[in-house]
């Protein structure tokens, strides 16, 4: 068996982003909870080694329900990541906010149900706080690097994550608008909180692909189809590409993060 590379910089692939890197090696690594989506890839950038998992596998083998999400946290950690980008596909649930423009999500809503999502089962337990989900530090310089490269983009949002696979229905939708969420995905949740679990920073990319449902009072917006959250992925690719290409030689190899002490004031008894 190869020996495990030490990767400090990790990105998760959504729907239609499966590659983003040219393949340097790559490695099946095995974790407590069962196997990954995939194999890791290693890629280079800048003399940065990253590592590139995608969450539904290179086939699209498993739905978001079904995507294996500890094992990919850890399977992560387990090669020395401290930094995860998490881009995904995602639709948006405000007319200010349209296809192809990208949100930096600060909050999450979780509508899942009966998804794996904690490493702590017992009888070790740990209560992590949740408050400020995502890494303020990464979010700053994907901020950053939208503003410099010019992409149209939000610099914050609320993302509801739906069960999946199925799309919202028209009244779903209607709610999750009228609570003033901006987006909605099927993936978030457990990846990023399993992140801060595992004292991992985690930043959110969400591309806009659709609106969801439709929106309330816009006959000609029409619902969701899994062929058109594809379509503006892929139209998308080469703008989430270069922003990924900016923000990741940002990355300080120091941290003073909520992430990096998640653990610290997490355990009872």
């Amino acid at each position: 068996m190869k020996k495990l590379p030490n990767v400090e910089i990790g990105v998760f692939g959504g729907s239609g982003f499966y590659s983003f890197l040219d393949i340097k090696d790559e490695f099946y690594v095995e974790t407590p909870y069962g196997s990954p989506s995939d194999k890791i890839i290693i890629g280079e950038y800048e003399g940065i080694n990253v590592a590139f998992l995608p969450r539904h596998g290179r086939n699209h083998s498993f739905p978001p329900h079904m995507v294996n999400y500890r094992a990919n946290v850890y399977a992560m950690k387990k090669i020395g990541v401290k930094r995860l980008f998490g881009p995904c596909s995602a639709g948006s649930l405000q007319p200010n906010i349209k296809p192809g423009d990208f949100v930096i999500c600060d909050q999450f809503v979780d509508r899942t149900n009966s998804r794996k999502d904690t490493f702590y089962d017992g009888p070790v337990t740990r209560h992590v706080s949740s408050a400020h989900p995502y890494c303020p530090d990464l979010r700053e310089i994907v901020i950053q690097s939208a503003s410099e490269i010019k992409i149209p983009y939000h610099e914050k949002g609320t993302i509801v994550i739906v069960q999946g696979p199925r799309f919202s229905t028209k009244s779903e939708s209607r709610w999750f608008s009228s609570q003033g969420w901006e987006v909605i995905n099927m993936t978030q949740y457990p990846e990023c909180y399993l992140a801060r679990e595992m004292e991992i920073c985690y930043v959110n990319i969400s591309l806009i692909t659709d609106y969801d449902a439709g929106l309330e009072g816009n006959p000609e917006i029409k619902p969701v189809t899994y062929e058109e959250v594809i379509k503006v992925f892929n139209d998308n690719n080469d703008k989430l590409r270069k922003l990924l290409f900016k923000a990741i030689p940002k990355v300080s190899k120091s941290r003073n993060c909520i992430c990096s002490s998640a653990l610290e004031m997490a355990t009872i008894g």
